[in-house]
Formats: structure tokens, sequence, C-alpha cells
């Protein structure tokens, strides 16, 4: 086969350090704006992006030539250092993340959870929340581990 047909989509779940409510209704949208367009400025394809004051939910979709862990590892600093000077001083991300592949056929149903999750969330913290994405990714862990 002469060309490489890929559709790379996960979602990626990560809080801000100590799950401090940085992500003030007032300026998520400015901020939602900036990481669809870094992660366009990384090559990838925002799909969808929400959240809480304390965390995040994006769907991506990744090139094949792109590592997870190095994605997130440029997204996450430039994110940072633009959060600090337009939104607040102390703006930090927690180290981790979750990254779960999504297929094509889930496509609708993670769009909707994450255009939900301030209706989620009157119902559900972020550490339940995260512990059963995990479980229903089959991700087995070490609870004395999960948070930082």
């Amino acid at each position: 086969m002469p060309h490489t047909y890929t559709n790379l989509l996960y979602h990626i779940v990560f809080s801000t350090k100590e799950r401090f409510p940085f992500i003030k209704p007032e300026f998520e949208e400015r901020l939602y704006e900036y990481i669809g367009g870094t992660i366009r400025g990384l090559g990838g394809v925002c799909l969808e992006i929400g959240g809480i004051a304390d965390h995040v939910h994006i769907l991506s979709k990744l090139k094949p030539t792109t590592q997870v862990s190095k994605f997130l590892g440029e997204l996450k600093p430039s994110v940072t250092n633009w959060a600090r000077s337009t939104l607040h001083p102390k703006f930090e991300w927690q180290d981790g993340y979750g990254a779960f592949s999504v297929g094509e056929s889930q496509v609708l149903g993670v769009r909707k959870y994450i255009r939900n999750q301030k209706v989620h969330h009157k119902q559900m913290t972020f550490d339940d929340e995260f512990r059963d994405i995990l479980v229903s990714a089959g991700i087995e862990f070490d609870e004395r581990f999960l948070w930082n």
C-alpha cells in the first residue's frame, strides 16, 4: 500500500495542580481557544474541549508520528506559560494526565460527554470521574499514586 491512513483519536484528561479552581467561567473560552490553537500548532486537530474549574477534557486527533507523551509535554507547558500571564500568575497543571484511544464510532458520545462536564460534575467529583474512566478503559492503578 503506497499511502498511510490513520484516524488516531484521543480523549485526554488532566487537572490543575491540586485541583485548584483556576479555570474561571470568564476565562474558560479564552483558555480553550488557546489550547485548541496550541494543539493545531503541534499538528493535531482539537475536536472538542471542555471541563470545569479544575480540569479539562480534550478530544483530539493526532498524526501517526506524534507520541502522546511528547505532545502533552509540549502542550501543557505552553498553555501554562500563557495562562500565567493571562489568567493567574500561579496557574499550573498536575504532572500527569489520562489519554484514552477513541474509535470513530465513539466520537459523538465522547463529544457529548465533554460538552456536558458542568452538568456531570454537579453529581460527581473529578476524583470519582477519573477513577471511572480508568476502570472503563481497563487500566489498573494504585490509589496511592493516582493524585499529586
